[in-house]
């Protein structure tokens, strides 16, 4: 693989500065320009269509044969966008249970067969992965919910060697934060209240 790297109002707690559209678009590969629905739900702040477009310029835009997980998957954007350039394996996780119709309901229309989609948590999903076993590994936890560091570690174990995990949260991580992990960063990127990040092992 290449050596390279949710909110409804301004006011809503955990989610400052960012308002929500009501629907965001896949901006790369076989899928380019579909629309994905993005619910009034609290806690879910869809990646800006900026954001993931340098996240995929950072990793490269073919990603064939990854194997990816979006742990906390909400719109499913990050997940089906990896899907869309080409990843062999999409888990999605998502908790909400008309979340996860909803991107059932995309993978049928998209015919996603490399998407798979679990009903779950996305902390327990990721601690019941294999050691070293996934190429990119996605996270975007509800900001509010205390989550970072207990998804950061769980995710610094299952990426493989030369694999990447996106990080996005509402601070700055820096590899005195991540050195615990066994992670460095390679990429970042603020956008608004956003901390975008591509960590992966240190060499």
């Amino acid at each position: 693989m290449p050596g390279a790297p949710k909110s409804r109002s301004p006011s809503s707690p955990g989610r400052p500065g960012r308002t929500v559209p009501h629907e965001v678009r896949i901006i790369g590969g076989r899928w380019k320009r579909t629309k994905l629905p993005v619910p009034d739900k609290p806690g879910l702040r869809p990646t800006p269509d900026r954001v993931r477009e340098t996240l995929f310029n950072w990793l490269g835009q073919d990603l064939t044969g990854w194997r990816c997980v979006d742990a906390f998957a909400g719109t499913g954007a990050l997940g089906l966008e990896a899907a869309s350039r080409g990843a062999a394996q999409v888990l999605l996780v998502e908790q909400d249970p008309q979340l996860v119709e909803r991107l059932r309901a995309v993978q049928a229309k998209l015919a996603a067969t490399e998407v798979k989609i679990e009903r779950g948590n996305g902390l327990s999903a990721l601690s019941a992965l294999g050691p070293a076993s996934i190429d990119l590994i996605l996270l975007d936890p509800p900001f509010d919910a205390g989550l970072h560091e207990k998804a950061v570690r769980s995710a610094a174990s299952a990426v493989s060697p030369d694999g990447f995990i996106y990080l996005e949260a509402p601070n700055a991580w820096d590899d005195a934060a991540l050195a615990p992990f066994g992670l460095s960063v390679v990429r970042h990127l603020k956008a608004g209240a956003v901390h975008a990040h591509l960590l992966r092992r240190t060499a």
